[in-house]
């Protein structure tokens, strides 16, 4: 199957990704917020959990794995990436190795990885990946970041690590995550995600990827968690589409929105509110959530394999609400109904 067809089943009929996809260090203090020991049993067991549950496949079409739960394999011995493509879910992988400071700057942040790069996606499609992830972080605020050096030298990454993956006919996730953090407005995040995508779009074409054969994964364009006027769902979602219009290429086949630290529902609302603005929209705009679909099903799980039903019912549920809303279909009622049938 080539790159361009494994992007379109990911997202095809509005299905997302599960970002299952945090290092172990991130994912205790996951596990620490519920009281669990950072295991590996532990890590894999919540994670098969998720896999397993029935339905998955129709909300997600894909799963973004850390290198370890890449290997890791079910209970009964089967390996998580065999597991998810029986059930017709692409297993992807998460390769980069962070974000550190970018030398010569004012504490902004270039994201590392490349060095072994071409063999490591070598392994890693032997292993069963057949897509990859690799997070810039582009830190905001209300005037002077992000510096030019650091849009240019994020976005360069971006294009070596696509072009790369792409080679090893792997479909490259690129996701420029400006973030939340800050007071800045919704028009200062409309502004700077407008240059960062059209510098990323540009560093693509330089390094000759395939368009057509990769996902982004952007921000939403929404105001930063400390300002004080924070946009309705529908001015986020205007405000986001006009923007793409703008400057992503129609031949994108899909656009995986990062939750960005907004709660379960809000993501979920925002999404909805993004599929209904009545606009031109060439790409499947869809999800790519971690802790806005994995939270709940956390708390219910805790650490307990008793506890394994309702985890996936929570997690179904949040699956199910997120698919609604990259259909445009989700409703106040949808989200009440269900949960009542889970509670």
């Amino acid at each position: 199957m080539s790159i361009q067809e494994i992007a379109k089943q990911i997202v095809e009929n509005g299905r997302g990704l599960l970002a299952a996809d945090e290092s172990n260090g991130t994912m205790g203090k996951r596990l620490a917020s519920i009281g669990v020991e950072n295991t590996e049993e532990n890590r894999r067991q919540f994670r098969e959990f998720l896999f397993t549950t029935e339905g998955i496949e129709k909300y997600c079409g894909g799963v973004i794995l850390y290198e370890e739960t890449l290997c890791q394999k079910t209970e009964s011995g089967v390996p998580f990436a065999q597991l998810l493509e029986a059930k017709g879910v692409v297993p992807g992988i998460k390769v980069d190795a962070g974000a550190v400071m970018l030398a010569g700057s004012q504490d902004e942040k270039i994201t590392e990885g490349l060095d072994g790069l071409r063999e490591r996606f070598a392994d890693y499609y032997k292993a069963g990946a057949r897509f990859a992830k690799w997070r810039a972080v582009i830190e905001i605020d209300s005037h002077s970041r992000p510096t030019g050096q650091a849009i240019h030298a994020n976005a360069e990454a971006l294009a070596r690590y696509a072009a790369l993956a792409q080679e090893a006919g792997i479909v490259p996730i690129v996701e420029p995550e400006i973030l939340m953090d800050g007071d800045h407005s919704l028009v200062r995040c409309d502004l700077v995600t407008r240059e960062v995508l059209e510098t990323v779009f540009d560093y693509l074409q330089l390094h000759r990827v395939a368009l057509d054969g990769i996902l982004l994964k952007p921000n939403m364009v929404i105001a930063g968690k400390e300002c004080d006027e924070q946009p309705s769902a529908t001015q986020i979602a205007n405000a986001t589409v006009a923007c793409f219009q703008d400057v992503v290429p129609d031949i994108v086949p899909g656009i995986v929105f990062l939750s960005g630290g907004q709660g379960e529902v809000q993501a979920t609302e925002n999404l909805n509110a993004i599929n209904l603005v009545d606009s031109d929209k060439p790409w499947i705009l869809s999800f790519s959530y971690g802790r806005a679909l994995q939270q709940g099903a956390l708390k219910a799980w805790a650490g307990k394999e008793v506890n394994k039903s309702a985890t996936q019912q929570i997690f179904a549920h949040r699956a199910e609400m997120n698919w609604l809303a990259a259909n445009g279909e989700y409703t106040a009622d949808a989200e009440d109904n269900r949960q009542a049938a889970t509670a």
